[in-house]
């Protein structure tokens, strides 16, 4: 009875509120805050609100929370163990697979040039003789150089 009359008491402060922002002239909000006002109001008629409330003074219904929540507890507990097992035995698989092959794997692209692997070393400027002539060619050397610097 006191739940019911608390979620009336709370429809009815909602609902004024709307009134009020009606009043604003602003309609749509008006109509959001009376849509949440009338939640209450509908979840007692509905009998939510008294199921809720005898669920809530049963011991039985906690220990049943309480049952529900170990055996979470449990599956997790189940699923990071089978998690570590399976991650460390595939550590050593990969380690000796990186010692056949000599050095680990990079992560460069299948037809890198030498620059993308890391050499360090900026290419040197060409000097030129006669800028006129070689001008054209020239124009595309810097975009030559960032498409190799990138392994493309």
């Amino acid at each position: 009875m006191l739940a019911e009359t608390i979620c009336s008491a709370v429809s009815a402060a909602g609902l004024g509120i709307a009134a009020i922002t009606a009043y604003r002239r602003r309609f749509l909000a008006a109509a959001r805050i009376a849509a949440y006002a009338l939640v209450p109001v509908g979840l007692v008629l509905t009998g939510v609100v008294e199921w809720v409330s005898g669920m809530v003074f049963k011991p039985t219904v906690w220990a049943g929370f309480g049952l529900l929540g170990l055996a979470w507890l449990l599956f997790m507990t189940t699923r990071a163990v089978e998690r570590r097992r399976l991650g460390g035995a595939e550590k050593p698989a990969k380690a000796a697979k990186a010692a056949k092959g000599g050095r680990a794997p990079e992560a460069v692209a299948p037809a890198a040039s030498a620059p993308s692997l890391g050499s360090g070393a900026r290419p040197q400027p060409t000097a030129r003789k006669n800028p006129q002539a070689a001008a054209p060619a020239d124009d595309f050397s810097d975009i030559e150089a960032i498409l190799k610097k990138h392994g493309i």
